[in-house]
């Protein structure tokens, strides 16, 4: 029995493109839009050495292009060739200590990438809707541990979240132009910290933790008080495929999280985690000034609204999600199991 999720995706004519596919959240949308025989063609650069992309090696296996997303004439020529019936523009500068390294190339790809997408969306009557996914860091934060709502004010701290506040204001201007004029419906989605078997980035705790289990090697940890929104990848993109699903249903929506229940850990909780499934981990906390003030201590979603019009829920706990992404990185490092049979052995559990 074909699973339900996704059947409005399976009903249009043109493919599903997806930005981005070969960053960590794409390749484990791919995978899930595969399984749910939703056709889908993806753009984005060249997969980083040691992605998940790369491990699983799935190179040719969907109709793909590696170019830039600022490159206007090639996006458009791709989206002329296939002709995409919906698009998730997940393709990003996505990390933090990163856009204080180069902010100007941070802006550049997170605002003039979503401006092309939705610029050249809006020409071609083939493309019904847009998800522009953003980031759960949008919003105006003072630590107070409030969790955010839809409708809340968006402030960016740092260059990354600043510059995904500006690509929410090309999302809301196109929203307008499409209220005015006519075009695909556009949403932006904002998720907790999503974390899953296979990142490996730079600058992320989970990949440092994995790097430091598998060199046998003392890692440290910045800012171990700091407390996010664990959630697992699965819970994000079902989410994704579910505002599809529902688009006719609920067209009142332009904004929404999609964010974990229960309550939230520390950087340090999660490090604990770890050494319980790592026997040789080696953890130091540790706060280097610079990148505490880097980024914010508390952030907490609030996800009603996907609650209620969506019938969107987690799945996992955050603590099973932890446990979940370093298991998979056990079985991967020393089981030697295929990262491909890994992610898809937990798609299918995660439907089940």
């Amino acid at each position: 029995m074909e699973n339900p999720l996704g059947q409005r995706l399976r009903e249009l004519p043109g493919p599903l493109l997806l930005t981005g596919h070969t960053g960590f959240k794409g390749i484990w949308m791919t995978f899930l839009l595969e399984h749910l025989n939703v056709p889908v063609i993806g753009y984005s650069l060249l997969a980083e050495k040691d992605s998940l992309y790369e491990r699983a090696e799935r190179k040719g296996f969907i109709p793909e292009v590696f170019a830039d997303i600022r490159d206007y004439v090639a996006l458009e020529s791709f989206i002329d060739l296939h002709k995409p019936s919906t698009i998730i523009h997940m393709a990003a500068q996505p990390l933090v200590l990163k856009s204080y390294e180069s902010p100007r190339e941070t802006f550049d790809v997170n605002v003039m990438g979503t401006v092309n997408i939705l610029d050249i969306a809006f020409k071609k009557d083939f493309v019904k809707a847009i998800i522009v996914v953003t980031t759960d860091k949008v919003y105006r934060n003072d630590n107070s541990s409030r969790a955010f709502v839809e409708d809340d004010a968006l402030e960016g701290k740092d260059p990354y979240s600043a510059s995904k506040v500006g690509a929410e204001a090309a999302v809301a201007a196109w929203q307008q132009i499409a209220r005015v004029s006519g075009g695909p419906k556009v949403i932006s989605v904002r998720a907790g910290n999503v974390i899953g078997g296979g990142d490996f980035a730079d600058d992320r705790i989970i990949p440092d933790i994995v790097r430091g289990f598998i060199s046998d090697q003392a890692i440290e940890i910045r800012n171990p008080q700091s407390i996010r929104p664990w959630q697992h990848v699965l819970d994000s993109l079902k989410g994704y495929i579910l505002l599809f699903d529902t688009l006719n249903e609920n067209s009142d929506i332009n904004k929404i999280n999609f964010g974990p229940d229960g309550e939230n850990l520390t950087v340090q909780g999660l490090s604990e985690i770890a050494k319980s499934i790592f026997s040789n981990l080696q953890v130091v906390n540790g706060v280097n000034s610079k990148e505490a003030l880097a980024e914010f201590w508390n952030l907490n979603l609030n996800s009603n609204l996907a609650k209620v019009k969506l019938g969107w829920q987690s799945k996992w706990s955050q603590e099973e999600s932890i446990i979940r992404t370093f298991k998979w990185w056990q079985a991967y490092a020393l089981k030697k199991q295929s990262a491909l049979e890994l992610c898809k052995n937990e798609i299918i559990e995660y439907l089940s």
